[in-house]
């Protein structure tokens, strides 16, 4: 009986520490999208155009990304989604995974960090399904660089999302068709305790995590629009 007693103790504390270990994974993760996000917008000849962050309903940051992992059908790497909250600036972090797919890019290297904008409603659905590729269940165009960049392309105008690449510090439009964004249901549940769906938690009311609390900051230092 002390022996089942014991082994259940240690089961139990092993358990303890793979979800602490996993929830550290994750605010590292959420810490390092804060830090994407901030240097590419600190460079403001090479840095997304302000009038389409502005525009756009949703971010993506997907950081750290690691050539080895460009094989079709191979997993690519793990971010997070973000949307504005109606009156609450942005709401809290959606963890996906980009999967498969071609992986292309404007001036022809291989990307280490990925940041898309969903540009309207349409493509803020997209990010609550289960998964979707780009370029086939939504439209895609090619994110231009320089924050007073022109951004009235047709392309631009009526894309769903817009997506760059960033690579040995050279930041560029790239494309991502083929590949497929999905949830990460074991990375929400480090965060909030539950392995809840992008669409459970994408302004829905979910609680913050406080992990999240560097990288809300810096959407909000860059963003003159706060909400819908």
């Amino acid at each position: 009986m002390r022996w089942i007693t014991y082994t259940l103790a240690v089961a139990l504390s092993a358990t303890a520490m793979l979800a602490k270990d996993d929830k550290s994974k994750a605010a590292g993760r959420l810490d390092d999208s804060a830090v994407l996000f901030s240097e590419i917008m600190s460079a403001p000849d090479r840095s997304i155009p302000q009038d389409l962050l502005d525009k756009s309903e949703c971010i993506v940051l997907v950081p750290g990304l690691k050539k080895g992992a460009f094989v079709v059908g191979g997993k690519y790497g793990r971010g997070f989604a973000l949307c504005r909250a109606a009156g609450q600036g942005w709401g809290p972090p959606a963890a996906i995974r980009i999967e498969g797919g071609s992986f292309g890019l404007q001036v022809g290297f291989s990307s280490s960090d990925v940041v898309l904008l969903v540009m309207n409603e349409r493509g803020m659905k997209r990010l609550t399904t289960d998964k979707f590729t780009i370029g086939a269940d939504a439209t895609a165009a090619l994110g231009p660089v320089g924050r007073n960049a022109s951004a009235q392309t047709d392309a631009m105008m009526t894309a769903e999302i817009l997506s760059w690449s960033r690579s040995r510090g050279v930041f560029a439009g790239a494309s991502l068709d083929g590949a497929t964004l999905r949830n990460d249901l074991d990375e929400n549940k480090a965060l909030y305790g539950q392995r809840w769906t992008s669409k459970e938690i994408l302004n829905s009311g979910a609680k913050m995590p406080a992990a999240a609390g560097k990288l809300i900051a810096e959407l909000n230092k860059y963003s003159a629009r706060k909400t819908r």
